[in-house]
């Protein structure tokens, strides 16, 4: 079985379902090259949890998990299996790492999952599972979960962290400018995940241009960070250029893929 990749994607808006822009075409081209994929495994901002907890349901439900929207947006499915015994497999081999891992075979994939997944994977058929973010994971605890989850790429699972390259709701606008602030800080990070530079981006806090401003908390870039740790120094690095909508979500997305 080949090394499967790794994959950073950055799901915007619950809109984004329904209005795919320039991601969702890179999406839809990235996974029709995956190959050899026994499962999914997606680390969401979306579900949270007091300890590392994976979802061990056979055929969990789709949960729309916002309000306000368009009726349309409630009524998208995405009935992929889930992966259970991936899912155990993937509990033991984080305990074998030290982790504290609880099981949860009742939970409903989030937006951060199925919404992205029906762009990159949109034919549902293959196994997928998520893997809930303890609500005390930082920026050095993300990247040693990554390191932690990196063994599965040998084992035909594609890890998949959905978050967001920005993402500061308070500063939305329904007009085409780009905040500069939002633009400085992706570049940062793009640059930064090209020379391979971990001290950075686990201290990007302190020393990113308007990291705090780009993200007033960080759950939506730590999926960032655990694709990061699962990626190999000697993997090819593809950007999936998404845009900015609403003026501060960057849509940039990344993948990790062996060398072949």
């Amino acid at each position: 079985m080949s090394t499967t990749p790794v994959i950073f994607i950055s799901h915007g808006a619950p809109t984004f379902a329904l209005d795919p822009g320039l991601l969702g075409p890179a999406l839809q081209r990235f996974g029709a090259g995956l190959i050899d994929i026994r499962a999914v495994l997606v680390v969401s901002p979306h579900w949270q949890a007091q300890v590392l907890t994976v979802m061990t349901g056979e055929r969990p439900a789709t949960l729309h998990d916002f309000r306000g929207f368009p009726e349309a947006l409630y009524r998208l499915q995405y009935p992929a299996p889930g992966a259970p015994d991936v899912a155990r497999e993937t509990a033991l081999l984080l305990q074998e790492a030290g982790y504290t891992v609880h099981a949860d075979a009742t939970r409903p994939r989030d937006h951060g999952a199925w919404s992205p997944l029906r762009f990159l994977l949109p034919a549902a058929t293959l196994p997928v599972f998520q893997l809930a973010m303890p609500y005390d994971l930082d920026a050095a605890g993300a990247l040693a979960l990554g390191r932690a989850l990196r063994p599965l790429r040998d084992r035909g699972v594609l890890i998949v962290g959905s978050g967001s390259l920005t993402h500061n709701l308070y500063d939305i606008r329904m007009t085409a400018d780009v905040a500069p602030y939002a633009q400085a800080f992706a570049d940062w990070t793009s640059k930064r995940l090209v020379a391979r530079d971990a001290g950075a981006l686990e201290d990007y806090r302190r020393i990113a241009p308007s990291a705090e401003r780009a993200h007033p908390t960080e759950e939506h870039y730590l999926p960032l960070l655990v694709a990061f740790g699962a990626s190999d120094e000697a993997d090819r690095f593809e950007v999936l250029h998404g845009g900015m909508t609403y003026g501060v979500l960057s849509m940039d997305s990344y993948a990790w893929s062996a060398a072949t």
